[in-house]
């Protein structure tokens, strides 16, 4: 006689395992422990066989009973459902380890060490908050052109084209690590060329050659705080990025040798850098120690010394001397803390 919701609901633990049948092979194995185990006896190649079909009440009696009528289709096809099952499980346990997710950390871990820990730290960022959650428990090799430019033009909503653009490089990157480790047959990111929006290119803010007295004049002039009149000044007459004068120390400058020696952990490529220093850069250096030997670094964030002063901190200096006009400084603090 056919189980009912009821029965099965009701069933006792006992003394030992014991069995209610349901019908077509079906039934219910109840464990002395009052576990409930939906099995299915049937015979394949002339063998009798078991498949463990699920655990009650995870699995109710209607939902056995399609199982079990899907295992029977499978045995009418000659394909045995419990090595089905196995395979499946296999597939499962193999898109799992090859998911996007999985390898995008495998070749993040790999390259973070050739870069900045901002940089790494940022790449992860992105991915984790634009492409994982769509993309990230898909096996890689399963994903196609078109679900990643979904997850690309949603980037583009926000109006954040340069950050779509980034993320289909870092997507192109773990393609190909994929298809190098033998996870991808190939790097999808090729059918995207020219999918995305692009900006108007603009050619960067700049002084003419003819505009620098009239600059220097101007920072002569400049009534802000004292170190960070000193610090555009350093940046002048070194010719380095922002970000290395920002958190330059003072462990790093040589005055005997007369030489500013960046570390590779803070440069973009990693190497050791050495700047020459003039005799201006020095004169520089000296006003600087005149208020800040005491901290580690040159240009100390004022309200948190351990740390130095912020890029915005340059960048306002430059648009109250008047080289950017409103919407130009707030358009590069939006890009700096959109990068």
């Amino acid at each position: 006689m056919a189980l009912s919701d009821i029965t099965v609901r009701m069933a006792k633990a006992r003394d030992k395992q014991y069995k209610l049948s349901d019908a077509a092979g079906l039934h219910l194995l109840i464990k002395p422990n009052g576990n409930k185990y939906w099995r299915l006896k049937y015979r394949f190649a002339g063998k009798e066989k078991l498949l463990s079909i699920g655990l009650y009440p995870v699995i109710g009696l209607a939902e056995a009973r399609e199982r079990c009528l899907a295992a029977k289709k499978q045995l009418l096809e000659n394909i045995d459902p419990s090595q089905s099952k196995k395979e499946e499980r296999l597939k499962h346990l193999i898109n799992t380890q090859n998911s996007l997710e999985n390898i995008a950390v495998e070749w993040h871990n790999n390259k973070k060490q050739v870069w900045t820990e901002h940089h790494a730290s940022n790449i992860l960022r992105r991915l984790q908050a634009d492409v994982f959650p769509a993309l990230g428990s898909k096996a890689i090799n399963d994903i196609k052109a078109p679900e990643l430019l979904t997850v690309l033009r949603t980037i583009e909503t926000r109006g954040a084209i340069d950050v779509a653009h980034r993320a289909l490089q870092t997507c192109s990157q773990i393609f190909r690590y994929a298809v190098a480790t033998g996870r991808a047959e190939r790097d999808i990111t090729g059918d995207l060329r020219g999918a995305l929006k692009t900006r108007r290119k603009e050619n960067y803010s700049h002084l003419k050659a003819k505009e620098l007295p009239e600059f220097f004049e101007k920072l002569e002039q400049y009534n802000g705080e004292l170190q960070t009149k000193l610090a555009l000044k350093f940046l002048l007459f070194t010719f380095v990025r922002t970000g290395e004068v920002r958190g330059a120390r003072w462990a790093e400058i040589d005055f005997e040798k007369k030489e500013w020696r960046i570390p590779p952990e803070r440069m973009k490529m990693r190497d050791l850098h050495i700047v020459p220093l003039s005799e201006q850069a020095l004169q520089i250096l000296k006003k600087i120690s005149l208020i800040n030997s005491h901290t580690e670094h040159l240009f100390p964030n004022r309200n948190k010394p351990v740390t130095f002063i912020s890029e915005n901190t340059l960048l306002y200096a430059i648009y109250r001397m008047g080289y950017h006009s409103r919407k130009q400084f707030m358009d590069l603090e939006l890009q700096l803390q959109l990068f």
